[in-house]
């Protein structure tokens, strides 16, 4: 099934990313919001901050997220150090393709890595880019009818 992604695991702790760097990936484009920073809240854990500096030691990353706020978008920009994409309008890929393509990043060397099949996954697909699903990565604190969506979400890409 087309949404199926290559890889799903708990958080962007999870990822293997020797395993992904012996398959020849050395690029990761993360989604913003629920993947590696809590949603709209502008700011990373330092665990994660501490995590993002391993992946940087053998993987190039950038950010394509769908957020627009304005306001937002440059608190986001304030605290990150690697390119990012916003109002990317995943599923639709060509904004995406044109970042990757202007930082010389191959689809077949990259791998996508987002909390949402329907967004996420089906842009990394199009792109012909591994695709990561991993849950929220503040999925123990989310509200009930959240944790619901995504739940019924994930139930398109169990088979």
């Amino acid at each position: 099934m087309f949404l199926k992604p290559d890889y799903n695991v708990e958080n962007i702790y999870a990822i293997n990313l020797e395993e992904l760097q012996s398959k020849g990936i050395n690029a990761m484009l993360f989604d913003l919001d629920s993947t590696i920073m809590a949603s709209k809240s502008g700011t990373y854990t330092l665990k994660t901050l501490d995590w993002l500096d391993r992946v940087r030691q053998n993987f190039f990353i950038g950010v394509v997220s769908n957020n627009k706020n304005p306001e937002y978008i440059e608190k986001v920009k304030a605290i990150s150090d690697f390119p990012m994409l916003f109002d990317a309008g995943k599923p639709a890929c060509e904004k995406a393709a044109r970042f990757m393509k202007e930082y010389g990043i191959v689809p077949e060397h990259t791998a996508l890595v987002g909390d949402r099949p329907l967004t996420d996954i089906w842009c990394g697909k199009k792109l012909g880019c591994k695709t990561i699903l991993v849950d929220s990565i503040t999925a123990k604190t989310e509200n009930l009818p959240t944790r619901f969506v995504r739940k019924l979400e994930r139930c398109c890409i169990r088979h």
